[in-house]
C-alpha cells in the first residue's frame, strides 16, 4: 500500500481551477426531512468488531442493503429527485447520468418513484449483470466508451441534445450544483453513524472513486469530531485521481489498467470531493488488485461479505500495519457482493 501525507491539510489546495467549486456541505438536516417521507428509508447498522486488523475495536457502517438497493449510493441520485420532486420539476422529466456502479441505479429508482424516465450510460467495461438491474428498474442503458470519463461525456452530449437533465455525481467546471446535493445526499449515513457511534473513532478510512462520498463523509466527521480523528483516503493504484491531484496540488487525469475495484475505477476527481478531501483528509492510500482480494475472505469470516470496491476502505486497513489495541476505527462497508 503506497501512502501519500497530505500537504493541504487544514488550509486547502491554493489552486486557481478551484475558484467558485463549493466546499461540501455538512447539513444533514434537509436530508433527513425528505428521507423521513421514503417508505424505505431505514437506519442503516454500524457493527462492531474487536481486534480485527490489529486494532482496538472496528466500526463497520453497513450499506450493504441501503432502500433494498444495495449501496450507499441510494442516498445521492434519489435525494436530488426527491427535491425535484417536491418543487414539483421531477414527474415527466428524463434523467440521464453516466455510472461506474451504483449512481445509476439511485438515479433509476429516483426517476422510478417520482415518475420520471432514467437513462443510463455505461461503459464497456461495466458488467452485463448491473445493466440487467438498471433494466430491470425500466431504465434505458445505453454503451458508451472504454472507460468512465468516455461515458460520461457521452451523458453530458445527450442531456444537450435532447433537453435531459444530467444528474452526475462528479463535478466540473460550470457544473456543480447537481453533484453537490449528490453528495449532500450522502451525509445521512455519516450523521447516523457519528450518532452510532458514541466515543469518537482515532482513525476513519474512507473508499473513493471520483470522490464524493470521501468527501461528504469527511466534511461531516470534521464538523462533529474537529481534528481529532485520522482521516485516509483510499483509492485503486490503477485509478489515483485524488491522490495524485493532491500531490500535484490541482486536479489531474490519471492513467492507468482497468481496476478489479470497478466502482472506484474513475480517473479523474470530482471537484467538489477534490476541495473538501485537500483540506480534511491526512493521508491518500493507494491499494493494489492484489490487496483488495486478498481482504475479501477476511471480511466474508468476519461478517461483511462485499465487492473489492465495497470493501475497499477495509482492505487498506488489512494492508497497513496494525495501529493497536486504543485504535477505535470507523469504515464504510460501502455495497453489497456484485
Amino acid at each position: 500500500m503506497d501512502t501519500l501525507e497530505n500537504p493541504w491539510r487544514g488550509k486547502g489546495l491554493t489552486w486557481e481551477g478551484l475558484e467558485g467549486i463549493p466546499w461540501p456541505s455538512v447539513d444533514a438536516g434537509e436530508v433527513r426531512r425528505l428521507l423521513a417521507r421514503c417508505p424505505l428509508d431505514a437506519e442503516t447498522p454500524l457493527e462492531r468488531r474487536d481486534g480485527f486488523a490489529g486494532a482496538g475495536a472496528v466500526f463497520v457502517k453497513d450499506e450493504r442493503y441501503r432502500m433494498t438497493l444495495g449501496s450507499f449510493k441510494a442516498l445521492g441520485a434519489a435525494y436530488v429527485i426527491a427535491r425535484d420532486h417536491e418543487a414539483g420539476r421531477a414527474k415527466g422529466r428524463t434523467y440521464v447520468t453516466a455510472s461506474a456502479g451504483n449512481h445509476g441505479l439511485s438515479v433509476t429508482a429516483g426517476a422510478l418513484a417520482f415518475g420520471a424516465r432514467a437513462v443510463i450510460y455505461l461503459a464497456e467495461t461495466v458488467p452485463q449483470e448491473f445493466a440487467d438491474r438498471l433494466e430491470m428498474f425500466e431504465a434505458h442503458v445505453v454503451r458508451h466508451g472504454a472507460t468512465y470519463e468516455e461515458s460520461v461525456a457521452a451523458a453530458q452530449r445527450a442531456a444537450e441534445d435532447n433537453g435531459w437533465e444530467l444528474l452526475s455525481d462528479t463535478s466540473w467546471p460550470g457544473y456543480v450544483e447537481r453533484p453537490f446535493r449528490v453528495m449532500e445526499g450522502y451525509l445521512a449515513l455519516a450523521e447516523e453513524a457519528v450518532r452510532q457511534i458514541g466515543e469518537p473513532p482515532t482513525h476513519i478510512f474512507l473508499q473513493a472513486g471520483v470522490g464524493g462520498l470521501a468527501g461528504a463523509c469527511a466534511a461531516y466527521f470534521r464538523e462533529a469530531w474537529g481534528d481529532g480523528p485520522r482521516i485516509v483516503v483510499v483509492e485503486p493504484a490503477a485509478a489515483p485521481a485524488l491522490h495524485d491531484s493532491v500531490k500535484a496540488g490541482r486536479a489531474v487525469v490519471t492513467r492507468g489498467p482497468v481496476s478489479n475495484m470497478g466502482r472506484l475505477d474513475c480517473k479523474e476527481p470530482s471537484l467538489i470531493a477534490l476541495k473538501g478531501l485537500a483540506r480534511d483528509a491526512d493521508v491518500f492510500a493507494l491499494i493494489t488488485e492484489e490487496e483488495a482480494e486478498r481482504a475479501l475472505p477476511v471480511l466474508d469470516r468476519a461478517g461483511f461479505e462485499t465487492s473489492p470496491s465495497g470493501g475497499a476502505g477495509l482492505a487498506a486497513l488489512l494492508a497497513g500495519e496494525p495501529l493497536g489495541a486504543e485504535a477505535r476505527v470507523l469504515c464504510i462497508l460501502s455495497e453489497a457482493p456484485e
